[in-house]
């Protein structure tokens, strides 16, 4: 799941600021983690103890509130309330990655996902969203190729990734949608020929880059195999000691790198 952390913190800096080009300073003094880093992480301490999710998004939320979380987000975090908030957005696809480094069947990953993603992203879209990454993550870490991986998320989800990213890139704008950010960044992957080259395409659409950067960099890690290592101690040396320790926690038990 490092490589959706590395996509965040990669595209943070971009996203009030597109670019529309693959030729950019990787890592700067002025990246950082947002919530989709925090709540990812949050995701994978779940898995890793047990503690209910929706326990974890809002004590996690308590502990970074400064996270760039979206409105519906802050009011849900800051209730006393659990129930969903029926969101169609890309907030629950943006978490998702550790769901398909951990189950080892396509039932179960499609279970888990709709679990975790609905606890707040229950309206149909939010869900196909949340289940689509988590399945393309899975299919990439189970072998399959770029085609079969396009084929079946086109056939299970409907999404169209018949777009080459150039073709997407010029008239791609800001889209806070599930619908208007997944199919984008699987297709950033498919178009990619290695992990930092799918993070660059990404942020290269433009858009909401940290999250279109966090789903690609979640399905590249684990269709490559591996983060570079650069990139990895570029990732750890921002996230602070919590959030690195619970990465590094998963990683080892269910990120085997090639």
């Amino acid at each position: 799941m490092i490589g959706a952390i590395a996509g965040d913190i990669i595209g943070s800096v971009y996203e009030f600021n597109n670019i529309k080009t693959k030729d950019f300073i990787l890592f700067s003094d002025r990246c950082f983690f947002t919530d989709d880093s925090i709540l990812t992480i949050a995701l994978a301490d779940s898995i890793m103890t047990g503690k209910p999710y929706v326990e974890n998004l809002k004590t996690f939320y308590r502990w970074y509130p400064n996270g760039g979380y979206g409105g519906s987000f802050h009011r849900w975090a800051q209730s006393r309330r659990s129930e969903p908030y029926n969101s169609w957005g890309n907030g629950a696809a943006m978490r998702i990655s550790p769901v398909g480094f951990t189950y080892n069947d396509l039932d179960t990953v499609l279970q888990k996902a709709r679990e975790f993603t609905a606890l707040t992203h229950s309206h149909p879209e939010g869900i196909k969203g949340g289940q689509a990454t988590a399945t393309a993550v899975f299919l990439a870490r189970s072998g399959n190729s770029k085609a079969e991986i396009k084929e079946f998320v086109e056939s299970r989800f409907q999404y169209d990734l018949s777009k080459h990213v150039d073709d997407i890139r010029p008239t791609y704008e800001f889209d806070e949608s599930s619908r208007g950010t997944v199919p984008q960044a699987i297709r950033a992957f498919i178009d990619s020929v290695d992990f930092e080259d799918a993070i660059r395409t990404a942020v290269s659409l433009g858009g909401d880059t940290d999250t279109l950067a966090c789903i690609t960099g979640g399905i590249a890690q684990a269709f490559y195999g591996s983060v570079p290592e650069t990139i990895q101690q570029n990732v750890y040396s921002i996230l602070d000691n919590r959030l690195g320790v619970i990465t590094q926690r998963f990683m080892e038990r269910y990120c085997r790198q090639k």
